[in-house]
């Protein structure tokens, strides 16, 4: 197990931690700690601050991904989708949102406006080659198999 350590910052004692909605859910639940109401008009992108800073052990990352139900529903989605947030960052976590939608959404205070995902970061070692061992799809891609 992994230990992550999460530091709610001033004036957001009010706006819940990284939280998961049921046992198994694989993504822990981002809230808005916004000042007052964001209104996203459609096309919009905003930042949205979460209201904490996080310690996590090198060997993780953080992946923030969009809410289904905030896309399916209302067409708000993550930008820079997976974000990435690595394990030296110790700034406030904040969430780059857009409406796809076309009604202007309201981001209230407090509400689940994402979630993160931890991801364990293998150890790579690169080197560099002046050939490469071949592959029966070679260099296809972008659709190279069919629609």
């Amino acid at each position: 197990m992994h230990q992550v350590l999460f530091k709610r910052l001033p004036g957001n004692e009010d706006v819940s931690l990284p939280t998961r909605m049921s046992e198994a859910a694989a993504g822990f639940d981002l809230h808005a700690a916004v000042g007052e109401n964001v209104v996203l008009q459609p096309g919009e992108r905003g930042l949205i601050p979460a209201g904490f800073a996080m310690a996590m052990p090198p060997e993780l990352e953080a992946q923030i991904r969009p809410r289904s139900g905030l896309a399916y529903k209302h067409g708000i989605t993550c930008l820079n989708s997976p974000g990435t947030i690595d394990a030296d960052y110790r700034g406030e976590v904040k969430v780059l949102l857009i409406n796809l939608g076309q009604e202007p959404f309201v981001i209230a205070r407090g509400e689940r406006i994402a979630q993160m995902v931890f991801q364990t970061v293998p150890t790579i070692s690169i080197q560099e080659a002046d050939e490469l061992p071949e592959t029966l799809r070679g260099a296809g891609g972008f659709g190279h198999t069919g629609k």
